[in-house]
């Protein structure tokens, strides 16, 4: 492969990344200047929708449904160069969840940002460099390439949570997640470490192919590798038990911040966990299917109890991101073979990803309407909103509804995909539990919407919506209906997109 034809494959990340250096750029310049610096979140925005364009050019290069492509760099001892990553339909589709994710929270953060801190072109910037990480992460298919996304992302996302520095929620948050952070980090490479130290290799692939002519006391390493690895990529995604991070770093950390990590690193981790264990170990699938189906259960039941309790929306929502986690994983772990299916797990995993993607930073916006207006996101916050702001009222409900998995929302689409592959794959206690936690899940969620709709507001004011954030409800409510009431595009795209991974199988 020639430079020139890396540099058209990488296009994407070029595009994000020389954004994200003139985001800085112009902040450099515009110093000071109040009026033209209110144009940086625009400049950022614009550069997002290049990341976009340039997505479309590249995909009909992938091909999608073929082949994937290997992106070469360097090479090794043997002179041969070294695959570092694939473009095939996984690492698109996660380019275009990239790409949506960072759309929505650009938007979604101007006024926020605009109020609370004055450094604003850093924070677009870093923003960005933390959406290339995760194209770079869900396409890597090397461990030292998946090592270096990871810790990309996970160094962003630390600074990202302290970003107000003069408030002690958002240091204490930052400095919380940079120490789970690091220890998760460091089992991770261990584990990375013992897969290389079995098989010589560090390319995915290769991996899987010499522990197949393995000896049996090589393949005993395998377990423990991939337990470590699992304690790294479960922090990103916030499994149990590796979710301690979670809600401290929710609240602490600014509002459009922790509307990002409740969905970018998430899927940046299950990106990961799919290429280690579909691509270097498919052979050990019985080992680490059972693994995963207690750590599902586990993180859905611990998710969905303590979040009964909390008053802090952001807080609730953290405890929901780890029960939503928990419903996804069950897609991963009842694995079925494509052809005898309508539902893999694996498209199942990304319906529901595709689907929470919307659900979870629409209700974000939301709370980040309130937030800007009452100065914080308790849930005697959002008392009388039906009066106060109807249209965020209407707007909550039903991402809320699709957070339950209640019918015509995508999150009743991304639940029925997981659960029935469970079902289809006998696995019916891990169904079980998740519709029983779907139920415990309602009485929490039902909170917000009493206080929303029967709350006293007493003299509470009306709320304010810039228009940016109106378009980002009212964008997300639509497209967490479309994704119901129009699923066969969607559940195409989930499904091809999984179609080499789940051919390996």
């Amino acid at each position: 492969m020639t430079l020139n034809q890396l540099l058209t494959l990488l296009l994407p990340e070029i595009v994000l990344t020389v954004a994200a250096f003139v985001v800085l750029g112009l902040d450099l310049i515009w110093r000071g200047d109040e009026v033209r610096g209110r144009w940086l979140p625009w400049v950022a925005f614009l550069g997002v929708l290049l990341t976009l364009v340039a997505t479309i050019a590249v995909w009909p290069m992938a091909g999608v449904g073929g082949r994937p492509l290997a992106l070469t760099v360097g090479q090794g001892f043997g002179g041969d160069a070294i695959p570092m990553m694939a473009l095939d339909g996984l690492a698109l589709f996660f380019k275009l969840f990239t790409v949506l994710v960072l759309l929505i929270v650009t938007l979604s953060a101007g006024e926020y940002v605009q109020t609370h801190t004055p450094f604003r072109g850093e924070f677009y910037a870093l923003m960005l460099l933390a959406g290339l990480s995760i194209m770079l992460a869900s396409a890597a298919t090397n461990l030292v390439m998946i090592y270096l996304a990871i810790e990309f992302l996970s160094i962003t996302s630390y600074v990202l949570t302290g970003y107000l520095r003069d408030d002690p929620r958002s240091t204490e948050a930052a400095i919380k997640y940079f120490i789970y952070g690091a220890g998760a980090s460091a089992v991770m490479l261990y584990g990375f470490s013992l897969l290389y130290g079995a098989t010589g290799t560090t390319d995915l692939a290769a991996i899987a192919t010499a522990l197949t002519a393995g000896s049996t006391t090589v393949r005993w390493l395998v377990f423990p590798a991939t337990i470590m690895a699992l304690a790294g990529l479960g922090f990103k995604i916030a499994l149990v038990p590796f979710h301690q991070w979670s809600p401290d770093a929710y609240e602490g950390a600014p509002t459009p911040v922790t509307a990002f990590l409740s969905v970018g690193p998430k899927a940046a981790g299950f990106a990961v966990l799919m290429r280690l264990l579909l691509t270097a170990l498919p052979g050990f699938q019985v080992d680490w299917v059972g693994v995963l189906a207690g750590v599902a259960i586990i993180t859905m039941s611990l998710g969905n109890l303590v979040a009964l309790r909390q008053t802090n929306v952001k807080r609730l929502l953290a405890y929901s991101s780890i029960a939503q986690a928990g419903y996804m994983l069950i897609g991963l772990a009842a694995l079925a073979p494509l052809s005898e299916s309508w539902t893999t797990g694996l498209n199942g995993l990304l319906l529901y990803l595709f689907a929470y993607l919307f659900t979870n930073l629409g209700a974000f916006a939301i709370v980040i309407a309130v937030e800007n207006r009452t100065g914080s996101a308790q849930i005697s916050d959002f008392a009388g909103l039906i009066r106060r702001a109807p249209f965020l009222a209407v707007a909550m409900f039903i991402f809320l509804l699709s957070l339950i998995g209640i019918p015509p929302t995508g999150g009743f689409l991304g639940k029925l995909f997981v659960f029935g592959a469970a079902i289809q794959q006998r696995m019916i206690l891990l169904a079980v539990v998740g519709i029983i936690n779907s139920v415990v899940s309602v009485y929490y969620y039902y909170a917000i919407i009493r206080e929303m709709f029967f709350g006293q507001a007493g003299d509470a004011e009306s709320i304010p919506v810039t228009p940016s954030l109106k378009l980002v409800v009212g964008v997300n409510a639509v497209m967490v209906l479309a994704i119901a009431l129009y699923a066969e595009p969607f559940i195409r795209l989930a499904t091809e997109s999984v179609q080499m991974l789940a051919a390996k199988f």
